[in-house]
């Protein structure tokens, strides 16, 4: 049994780890909730026991804790994490802090559970929209290799927090968006995070940036266009791959109806494909729309669908988090 830690845990993102940690009946001995000083004193109910939320401070370094889930920023992950790591504390954090840092694994269970070991404390979860695109595209690029992906994001505004949803919400009421800087209800906007001065916005880079570090492919080919859509919840990723051997359209499904976290909803005919409700609730990515791009030798093109606040975050978390402890039972 484990004593486990979820630092930001008012948030949407640590709420959901909460819930994704009694679902997946985690062995805990001792949970321990932190938020800000805004929140602290305030209880949360799990699995019937009333837990009172703790103000994050200092204190924490001395609190008897065996794995940390952060989802409080990265300015805060970047404050504790490092040395609550360095104490022996696994921690898993869910910013973009320290993803792309030299020695730091970025994992994604399905994919590159491998990099990891008890010696490495301190693990990267990757963003959202890179998470549920190298669940698709992992098994491709052990059968057949990647030359090059093309990736355009549908990004549901939970990806934003609550105020994601209030604006969505508020929109719908024919009220101003406080969030974002132009309304988000019945409008798409081509602008996540901030921009770059290469012209990508930085939620761009780091589907580009970490789909090369996750896939052990830093010579790959990746560019990347990321969309908020007027959805309350449940990113959807257009792929375009190009891959190094030829397969057909069927032989690509075949692969990815045997990969670890894919369901394949693929069937036109009877107008099966992935959507953002068929993804809610739920920790699989869903696949369809594959199709062969005529334009181009060996290019495929495919839709996947994920709950972003799910898979997207808490339960990969909470997934790394079993690892870890799996290689610690059979040391």
């Amino acid at each position: 049994m484990y004593n486990v830690a979820v630092v930001g845990a008012t948030g949407a993102v640590g709420q959901k780890m909460i819930d994704v940690l009694t679902e997946y009946e985690f062995p805990i001995s001792e949970l321990r909730l932190y938020a800000s000083a805004r929140s602290a004193g305030k209880t949360v109910e799990v699995n019937g026991q009333s837990i009172v939320i703790r103000e994050l401070t200092d204190a924490i370094y001395a609190d008897p804790i065996d794995i940390a889930l952060f989802s409080a920023g990265g300015s805060i992950s970047e404050q504790y994490a490092p040395r609550l790591s360095e104490q022996g504390v696994i921690v898993i954090d869910n910013s973009s802090a320290f993803r792309m840092q030299e020695g730091i694994p970025l994992i994604v269970p399905e994919v590159n559970r491998v990099e990891l070991s008890p010696e490495r404390t301190l693990i990267a979860n990757p963003n959202c929209s890179t998470i549920q695109s190298v669940v698709a595209l992992a098994p491709l690029a052990e059968v057949y290799g990647l030359t090059r992906v093309a990736y355009t994001s549908y990004q549901a505004v939970s990806g934003s927090g609550q105020k994601g949803i209030d604006d969505l919400e508020r929109g719908a009421r024919g009220e101003e968006p406080t969030n974002y800087p132009y309304p988000i209800y019945d409008n798409v906007l081509p602008h996540i995070d901030v921009f770059l001065e290469n012209g990508y916005t930085k939620e761009e880079q780091k589907m580009m940036d970490e789909t090369r570090k996750i896939l052990n492919a830093p010579n790959l080919g990746v560019t990347a266009t990321c969309v908020r859509v007027p959805v309350r919840n449940s990113h959807a990723v257009s792929i375009t791959v190009s891959l190094e051997r030829d397969a057909t359209v069927a032989e690509v499904k075949a692969v990815l109806a045997d990969a670890p976290g894919v369901v394949l909803m693929d069937n036109p005919s009877e107008l099966t494909y992935p959507t953002p409700l068929d993804a809610n609730g739920t920790d699989e990515v869903y696949v369809g729309r594959i199709r062969r791009d005529d334009s181009q030798p060996n290019t495929f093109h495919l839709w996947c669908v994920a709950d972003n606040v799910r898979k997207g975050a808490a339960a990969n978390a909470v997934q790394i988090a079993q690892c870890m402890i799996s290689q610690t039972a059979t040391k």
